[in-house]
């Protein structure tokens, strides 16, 4: 299971630069993020290396944004394998509320981040599926 920073944000020029160069100057590497926009505001979710002083910076900065649990979990860099996780999600019943790529700084393999509605039980799913889990994504 995964940490993610969800950052709310007027949808207007320079926003997202504001956002990275908050993570910048705090030595904040952004491992993978989402963006979703709606005419005046957006939410910007991302895993990053220090997910704990992202918040805080950003609060500082008079952001709202929360931490919320997410999976990532680890797939093969081939044709198809996106497709093999989301069918061992569907025939498990599972929803996918929304997801976004990042790698494993390891491994070089890519990393499917996504949430659901019951992070632990979909986690122990896949893992039983032959799925791996990270616990972070970490930086070389």
């Amino acid at each position: 299971m995964l940490s993610q920073v969800s950052v709310y944000t007027e949808n207007k020029k320079g926003a997202m630069l504001e956002i990275t160069r908050i993570m910048q100057q705090e030595e904040i590497n952004i491992l993978g993020s989402v963006n979703n926009d709606s005419a005046e505001y957006g939410i910007v979710r991302m895993v990053v290396s220090h997910p704990q002083k992202a918040v805080q910076a950003l609060r500082e900065k008079g952001y709202m944004c929360k931490l919320t649990d997410v999976l990532g979990i680890e797939i093969q860099d081939r044709v198809g394998e996106l497709n093999r996780l989301l069918a061992a999600l569907h025939d498990s019943n599972i929803n996918v509320d929304y997801m976004y790529l990042s790698f494993n700084r390891e491994s070089g393999s890519p990393v499917m981040v996504f949430h659901t509605s019951d992070i632990t039980e979909v986690e122990e799913c896949l893992t039983a599926k032959g799925f791996c889990g990270l616990k972070s994504l970490r930086e070389q």
